[in-house]
């Protein structure tokens, strides 16, 4: 498959903390339409390496590049605004708020009203309309009313999956998106990230413990030890490696887990 100009781009991405180097010169290209799972074991540096992609941390050294432009200087935001997407481990929403409320300012927030988002994000039907065919989206329409603090784990992350899409970012970075989900909740959201990938103009970056999960959704795999980049490329062979099967998969065998 050939891909024109990479939609995003880390050159050299490093962060040092004293004498421990949690990502060193990591470079990646990522092009419209393929899903990227990083994995690696526990400390790898996935998610600090995630971190740095969105703004959450500053690096030590080198770049990140969205459609050409260089968000390195920009906060976590700014990178949003430009179109980096993020849902987090834990979930990032307001407990005392519906969950139609919660989607209703994350659409207000998409359409630039200002400081007096939350009164417009009531007022205009637009955003109301929008914010309840995203609940539809990812089957949390009848949770609408509900405030999120009553709402179940798995419940919850699929609204933070609306949210997501209420921004309408280029680049959706999924961090764990099946963590602490029972058996019954998570094709929901697999099939939620399926659906974004099918559209092909989209760049999906995934991590993601589930090696099952891994090999159904993935078009690339990036392997992380020690902070640094061992292993990149299509699925099949990334998982043949005997270096990731024994480093990183615990044994001969892809079908066990990555820790």
């Amino acid at each position: 498959m050939s891909f024109d100009s990479p939609v995003l781009e880390t050159r050299n991405l490093s962060i040092h903390f004293g004498g421990h180097k949690a990502v060193n010169d990591v470079s990646c290209q990522f092009h419209q339409g393929t899903l990227t799972t990083i994995v690696g074991p526990n400390g790898a540096g996935k998610t600090t390496w995630f971190n740095l992609l969105s703004g959450q941390l500053r690096a030590t050294h080198g770049q990140v590049l969205l459609q050409g432009e260089d968000l390195t200087s920009l906060n976590a935001a700014a990178r949003a605004d430009r179109g980096l997407g993020r849902a987090f481990q834990l979930t990032n929403l307001f407990p005392g708020l519906t969950a139609l409320e919660n989607v209703r300012l994350a659409v207000a927030s998409r359409h630039h009203t200002g400081h007096v988002f939350w009164q417009m994000s009531s007022r205009r039907q637009d955003i109301a309309d929008r914010a309840f065919e995203l609940l539809q989206t990812v089957s949390m329409a009848h949770r609408a009313d509900s405030l999120v603090a009553n709402l179940p784990h798995g419940d919850q992350r699929k609204l933070e999956v609306a949210l997501l899409l209420a921004l309408e970012p280029r680049v959706f970075m999924f961090d764990e998106p099946t963590a602490g989900m029972s058996v019954d909740e998570v094709p929901v959201i697999l099939e939620l990230i399926a659906e974004i990938k099918a559209r092909q103009d989209k760049v999906i970056l995934l991590v993601e413990h589930k090696m099952d999960v891994v090999r159904s959704l993935s078009d690339r795999i990036v392997v992380l030890h020690n902070g640094e980049l061992v292993a990149d490329g299509e699925p099949a062979e990334v998982m043949a490696s005997p270096l990731v099967q024994e480093a990183y998969l615990g044994s001969t065998e892809p079908t066990q887990g990555v820790a």
